[in-house]
């Protein structure tokens, strides 16, 4: 699956998301191994603390699943006025870290045409681990 394709599933995703109060969508599209694709958006709570990720939405989906061999995800986001690189948060790159290996792609994009690329272990050098 090429960048774009994968980016165009999570630009699907966004359109799902629930986000009343930041209004701040974000979607998800995380490729497994095996090319499957497993999406995710953003889901917001009134009590903020309980609000998920779209990155966390997506890797929960496949690993309850039983995928658990990843080799890229796409993360999109921005309001209703403009798209912006969202970075996946603290959090979502600890969670990545539990799954994916240091070479595990991460595609940030606004659109199909403009993306950046890292790896997990540019984005996280040093991971949380027991």
């Amino acid at each position: 699956m090429t960048n774009r394709e994968l980016i165009k599933s999570a630009l699907a995703a966004r359109e799902n998301s629930h986000s009343p109060y930041s209004e701040f969508r974000v979607g998800a599209a995380l490729l497994c191994a095996d090319g499957k694709v497993y999406t995710g958006c953003n889901i917001e709570n009134a009590s903020y603390s309980a609000t998920v990720c779209a990155e966390r939405t997506a890797i929960f989906k496949a690993v309850s699943e039983g995928c658990r061999d990843f080799s890229a995800i796409a993360i999109v986001g921005g309001n209703s006025d403009k798209m912006t690189m969202a970075y996946p948060c603290g959090v979502c790159r600890q969670v990545m870290s539990e799954f994916c290996k240091k070479d595990f792609r991460i595609i940030v994009a606004e659109s199909e045409e403009k993306y950046e690329e890292y790896t997990l272990g540019e984005l996280l050098p040093k991971s949380f681990e027991l």
